[in-house]
């Protein structure tokens, strides 16, 4: 091995051992103070220690320099204290009540340097056990002191007028003005004032005081009689409460009812008006559907009147018309038949009379079939017998009658009929135009009475 490379070899130990020893050497004076955490470090030439309070960093000589660690957090401390109050009965004698208080208090260091340097000398000198017992006696000596000063009423924290302290003279300065307020709870007030100089010889400061309880038969009694007051006072509150909130529903409801009744009424009312308005205008509709169908009728009426009227005056106009044709065609008729008769004269009546002799034959004896005579002889005007006389009678009635008819049914150039003159040329016995002739003008011949004379 050459020489350079030995070089090399401690130049690399060197550097190595520096590395390592360089933050040995710096931890060694220079050391880390965490969170929560209070360095007292001692000065070499003496005089009081420097305090650094984590986290941070400490300037340590090591072995001319001593160092001591403190908690900086706080400290919870429980306190249950039993003692008697300062109650007085109404005639001014003592009648103190025996109490149970359940605290919770909350210390720490101080925040100068010299309490910081007291409390690392006279209280975390000591073993934690002391440590906690010495917070306990402090705390429940204090809270003692302040139970014998105040009353029952005072430590539930009655916010009623002030009761004066039994011994006001104990109390320390300043608390007297905080209990005349009633600020604050007397308890914790007389606690906190009380034992604060205590913890500050050892080097603590007092944060706060918690009351978790206060237990007393005696105020247990008045809390029960107080709640029984309070339930029965609520009781009666709650009564009256629905009493009044039944009276309301009642009026309430009497008020729906009035409501319902006036609506009923009003829908009743509209109800009726609707049903008169409607059998208004039924009646309405009615009569003028009446008056509709009456004018109809009218219309129809006056129509029907007036059509008859047209019709009947048509038709008598027809009629009329008619029967002048009828009544000029027969004077016509008339005029030519009397013309033609006499023009014909006798030649056209015989001929007739000769068309007609066998219907007038039949009439004769038809006639004569239905007469009644009675001959008695030939005795009478010229030798003529009645039954004779009778015959001649009956033809010259039916040659008079059958010229009648000749004349009437003949028609001279045609053989047009009109409806009135028309008649059958024959007829029966029982329906013939001519009635059958009966002995009634030739009666029969009573036996008193001459044959030659007619009976009648």
């Amino acid at each position: 091995m050459d020489n350079s490379t030995m070089w090399i070899i401690i130049a690399c130990v060197v550097l190595l051992a520096v590395i390592i020893l360089v933050p040995i050497i710096v931890n060694a004076f220079y050391r880390t103070v965490e969170a929560g955490q209070i360095l007292l470090v001692s000065r070499p030439g003496g005089g009081p220690p420097r305090v650094h309070r984590g986290p941070c960093k400490a300037w340590v000589i090591p072995l001319l320099t001593a160092t001591q660690v403190i908690p900086a957090q706080a400290i919870n401390v429980d306190i249950d204290i039993t003692d008697q109050t300062a109650d007085v009965d109404a005639n001014g004698r003592p009648a103190p009540v025996k109490v149970n208080v359940k605290a919770s208090a909350i210390v720490s260091v101080g925040e100068s340097d010299s309490m910081v340097i007291t409390a690392a000398n006279k209280f975390f000198s000591k073993p934690p056990a002391d440590q906690l017992s010495t917070l306990t006696d402090v705390l429940s000596s204090a809270g003692r002191r302040a139970i014998n000063l105040l009353t029952l009423d005072q430590l539930f924290n009655a916010r009623t007028a002030p009761s004066p302290v039994a011994n006001s003279s104990l109390v320390p300065a300043g608390v007297s003005d905080v209990l005349a307020r009633g600020e604050d709870d007397a308890l914790a007030v007389i606690i906190k004032e009380a034992c604060s100089r205590e913890l500050q010889d050892l080097g603590l400061t007092f944060n706060s005081l918690n009351i978790k309880a206060v237990l007393s038969d005696v105020a247990e009694a008045r809390r029960r009689e107080s709640a029984a007051r309070a339930k029965a006072s609520a009781d009666v509150v709650q009564a009256q409460e629905e009493q009044r909130a039944r009276i309301a529903q009642l009026v309430a409801q009497q008020k729906i009812n009035d409501q319902e009744r006036e609506l009923n009424m009003q829908i009743a009312a509209n109800g009726a008006a609707v049903a008169r308005a409607e059998a208004e205008r039924m009646q309405a509709v009615r009569a003028q559907r009446e008056a509709e169908l009456a004018a109809t009728q009218i219309t129809q009426a006056r129509a029907d009147a007036e059509q008859t009227v047209i019709k009947q005056e048509a038709e008598g106009r027809a009629q009329a018309a008619r029967i002048r044709a009828v009544a000029a065609a027969e004077a016509e008729s008339i005029q030519m038949k009397a013309k033609a008769l006499a023009e014909a004269g006798p030649a056209y009546l015989e001929l007739r009379r000769l068309e007609l002799a066998p219907e007038l034959t039949r009439q004769i004896s038809a006639a004569l079939a239905n007469g009644q005579f009675i001959n008695f002889g030939t005795a009478g005007n010229d030798g003529h017998t009645a039954a004779t006389t009778a015959s001649d009678d009956v033809m010259r009635v039916v040659q008079t009658l059958m010229a009648a008819q000749v004349i009437a049914n003949s028609n001279f150039g045609g053989n047009h009929k009109t409806e009135e003159t028309a008649a059958p040329t024959s007829l029966p016995p029982s329906q013939s135009s001519t009635p059958s002739i009966r002995p009634a003008a030739q009666p029969a011949i009573k036996p008193d009475q001459k044959p030659n004379q007619p009976n009648g």
